[in-house]
């Protein structure tokens, strides 16, 4: 036993200082568990000797998995993408499953396997694709929707792979494939039956009464025995414990505990599936690794090509554009975390030899490795394969007519810079936008709108539109980072306009300011003054008076606005946690340090906090200065960074 707690907790230190170091240079975490499986594993440390030994619990963070993706499975996404997901998708799973297995078969000469083989290439990463979609903003291009939907087919591909798997191991008895596949599906639908028949008429009485009792605790159970309870009754009639747990939460998928119930699972399903690839980095064997590195590349290589050209070629017959069609297959060349999920329970019956397994292991390994770097260069690796030169030109979108410089420029054409865009029509004011979105620009010049196509960061393209002589520019795209590389080019030619700068938070408003923005709109503060504006409307105080308010608001940069207390709820993202501002509460006791000294004796600027009210009984005093003198059992409001108000309330209750 002690043995056992031993390892466990050498294979929590790995994972955690490894999933730390890959975080840091934007590596997945399930490359970082593989890698922990590699050093405890036999070839290495050897501390765990037999992976064996955790082969159960792996096995519940793959019905976890599933039971997942059995959630954010949705019939009516399903439709609205039809014709991609069953299109795109399917075309690729197909075709690449039959091209791969039979490339496996002519190198193996054994069809089971070259099967098993062809399935686990054919699927890519879901996690790590997505996820690099959305820190890269390509969720929502139309290369990036071609790419969900065919990630989306391959994760209803992997339930019947699963099912699959178990009868090629069976096929070599008396009994033919076809045969054991046809008394599968007659199994499988009965137990659909059964589970779909709970899930409509049990379930939702039963999490009705435990929603009831506002027990977290019970709740999180009740979750975890649904989706252990599917899991067994498909194990018991034969099939996979995976399948059991897809079904059960695809029944729960359309109810309204949805959302609660894919957070309360998310801990544990995130904790097992590292075990899980724990183990199967265990299984990777690393002198075939790299004995067979030049293949293992060259694998990666071939298998990206492969599965580019595929779905290239069907999204071409789909009239989808060159650009979007390369895009999408360069994005889906890696093996994804279920192939892992399919060599694993390959190996288990034995479809497999240890050494292919090591080999498979290492093509997904390295192919997830580079993922995150292809998906955030995917233009530029596009770019030469395209027919036509990506960046349309300007007869080819009828740009508009730019001989004087106009009175207003909206850079970002989304909808807030399209609703500004028609407020200045309205008024008769002369203005162009700029965008980078090819279709949006091609929709809006078709539409009649004054929208020039190019990136606003670029000199060239600020130079073309008179940027240096124009005296009003709002930047109308809630992305920080951009608009300050936006600002700085700006201001290279234009020291003098007005320059107005949306913002999602006020995260960054004091960068932005000294980059030299004019005027800063965070979008979650305005919104609080205008929701502010319509309360003390309805209270019924003067509108000269509220928009006195509003304006003395803005002109203090929204002073009195910054500072939040912090919830459980709070995103504490150690990326952001510096830049917040929090406020908190810190009550003077009678030994407290800070009683009876003046606040400028105590110099907490220095410490980067303000002290923004002090409460004395009944008694609040919002303007103190630097000979306001505290007193025992004051209640003294901070605002700073986390960390500094911390160490702000030690040195005022301890020095």
């Amino acid at each position: 036993m002690n043995g056992t707690f031993a390892d466990v907790l050498l294979l929590l230190a790995i994972a955690v200082v490894l999933v730390w170091a890959f975080r840091r240079i934007k590596l997945p975490a399930i490359l970082a568990y593989l890698v922990a499986g590699i050093v405890a594993g036999p070839d290495v440390t050897a501390w765990i000797q037999d992976p064996n030994d955790y082969h159960f619990i792996a096995e519940l963070g793959v019905v976890l998995l599933l039971f997942s993706l059995g959630l954010e499975f949705s019939l009516p996404k399903m439709i609205a993408m039809r014709r991609l997901v069953f299109g795109l998708g399917a075309g690729e799973v197909v075709i690449c499953t039959l091209l791969f297995a039979g490339l496996a078969f002519l190198w193996l000469d054994d069809w089971t396997a070259a099967m098993v083989i062809g399935g686990t290439l054919a699927l890519s990463s879901t996690a790590v694709v997505i996820k690099q979609l959305g820190e890269s903003s390509q969720l929502t291009t139309r290369k990036g929707q071609a790419t969900v939907a065919v990630l989306l087919f391959q994760d209803i591909a992997v339930v019947p792979m699963l099912i699959i798997i178990p009868l090629l191991a069976s096929s070599s008895t008396d009994v033919s494939i076809w045969e054991s596949l046809a008394v599968a599906l007659v199994k499988g639908a009965g137990v659909v039956v059964v589970l779909m028949a709970i899930g409509k008429w049990v379930l939702p009485h039963i999490f009705r009464e435990i929603a009831r009792l506002r027990t977290d605790e019970l709740f999180v159970l009740a979750t975890l025995l649904v989706a252990l309870v599917a899991g067994g009754l498909t194990h018991l009639f034969g099939l996979s414990m995976a399948l059991g747990a897809f079904l059960a939460g695809m029944m729960l998928g359309e109810s309204k505990y949805k959302h609660q119930l894919e957070a309360d699972i998310r801990p544990f399903r995130d904790i097992l599936m590292g075990l899980f690839f724990i183990t199967v980095g265990m299984q990777l064997d690393l002198q075939v690794f790299m004995h067979n590195l030049h293949w293992i590349v060259l694998a990666v290589l071939g298998i990206g090509i492969i599965k580019m050209l595929v779905v290239r070629t069907l999204a071409g017959y789909m009239k989808e554009r060159d650009e979007d069609a390369w895009g999408a297959g360069l994005m889906l060349f890696q093996m994804g975390e279920f192939g892992f999920v399919l060599v694993s329970l390959a190996l288990s019956y034995s479809l497999l030899s240890a050494e292919i397994a090591s080999m498979l292991v290492g093509v997904g390994v390295l192919g997830m490795a580079v993922t995150p770097l292809v998906i955030q260069r995917c233009a530029q690796l596009v770019r030469p394969l395209l027919r036509k030169v990506a960046e349309p030109n300007e007869a080819d979108l009828g740009q508009p007519e730019l001989s004087e410089p106009k009175q207003v420029l909206v850079l970002g054409y989304g909808r807030v810079g399209q609703t500004v865009s028609r407020f200045l029509t309205q008024e008769g004011i002369d203005h162009l936008a700029i965008d980078h979105d090819t279709r949006r620009v091609q929709e809006a010049i078709a539409g009649g709108d004054k929208v020039y196509y190019g990136d606003a960061a670029r000199r060239d393209i600020l130079k073309a539109v008179h940027a240096e002589q124009v005296e009003l520019i709002i930047i109308s795209f809630a992305e920080d980072l951009k608009a300050l590389e936006v600002l700085k080019s700006i201001r290279e030619l234009n020291e003098h306009a007005e320059i107005i700068v949306r913002s999602r938070d006020d995260l960054h408003l004091q960068q932005l300011m000294e980059a030299g923005a004019t005027q800063v709109v965070p979008d979650t503060l305005e919104a609080s003054l205008m929701l502010v504006s319509q309360v003390l409307s309805r209270s019924g105080i003067p509108i000269r008076r509220i928009l006195s308010r509003l304006d003395q608001a803005r002109r203090s940069h929204y002073g009195e606005m910054h500072g939040f207390y912090p919830g459980e709820t709070t995103d504490m993202d150690p990326e952001k946690i510096d830049r917040l501002q929090f406020l908190h509460a810190v009550q003077l006791s009678d030994s407290a340090y800070a009683c009876g000294k003046e606040l400028k004796r105590l110099a907490l600027d220095e410490l980067a906090v303000t002290v923004k009210s002090v409460r004395r009984g009944e008694e609040e005093f919002t303007e103190v200065r630097g000979d306001f003198v505290l007193h025992q059992d004051d209640v003294v409001v901070l605002a700073g960074g986390p960390r500094a108000i911390e160490a702000s309330e030690s040195y005022l209750l301890n020095g």
